[in-house]
């Protein structure tokens, strides 16, 4: 589903099972070692995913390892960005070259947990996401709202190496299906010019919200 809000350059896998039979590379057997048979499944079945992906741009199987703040660790000239959650697992590359960063997210829909929002929505935030759940209540825009931020993230840190607060991006949703995260602190220089925003889309289907940003290159 997630092609659906991506540019072409993008090459995508996903799943919505776990297939039986999946082998992970040894380095990545390291990582999961003592972790959960959930977390063992979400783990390798999105490196499934993932490696499935860097086959469409002509790139062998190799592992993808967790690195600073569990950032994924694509091959050179690769950018790229894994998610999972109940039901759902996917994972998008595409060459540095067409696409400077990339960040998806998926959730279930349905409404955050009590205090959630309050802990990761600015005050505009919040007055904005309850406008939209008045107006259109058979939407979760909470949860949509907490993907998008995730979203944002994933594509604002492999190009500055920092953490991004939930308070330190203000994201407008549009529910035509796009959003823009306006950041609030510097953010990354490309080609020259500062990036002040990052635009995405999300789609909402099969009881899931995804959504995605996807910047491209300069030379693309």
């Amino acid at each position: 589903m997630i092609e659906r809000i991506l540019p072409p350059a993008v090459a995508v896998v996903e799943s919505f099972t776990d297939p039986a039979g999946l082998r992970l590379f040894p380095e990545e057997e390291k990582v999961i070692a003592n972790s959960v048979p959930k977390r063992r499944r979400e783990f390798t079945t999105v490196r499934d995913c993932a490696r499935r992906a860097l086959g469409q741009l002509g790139i062998a199987p190799t592992p993808i390892l967790p690195g600073t703040r569990g950032a994924p660790g694509w091959p050179a000239g690769v950018v790229g960005s894994m998610t999972h959650c109940d039901g759902y697992r996917g994972a998008v590359v595409a060459h540095a070259a067409a696409i400077a960063t990339v960040g998806v997210d998926a959730e279930p829909h349905a409404p955050l947990p009590d205090g959630v929002l309050d802990a990761i929505a600015l005050p505009a935030e919040q007055a904005r996401t309850a406008a939209l759940a008045a107006a259109r209540p058979e939407f979760c825009w909470d949860r949509l709202l907490f993907s998008a931020k995730e979203s944002v993230y994933k594509a604002w840190f492999p190009l500055t190496g920092r953490w991004l607060d939930f308070a330190e991006a203000d994201i407008v949703v549009d529910p035509a299906g796009t959003f823009v995260a306006r950041l609030l602190v510097p953010g990354p220089v490309l080609d020259g010019v500062p990036v002040t925003t990052f635009r995405g889309r999300f789609l909402v289907d099969r009881d899931l919200v995804l959504t995605a940003v996807a910047i491209p290159s300069a030379t693309s």
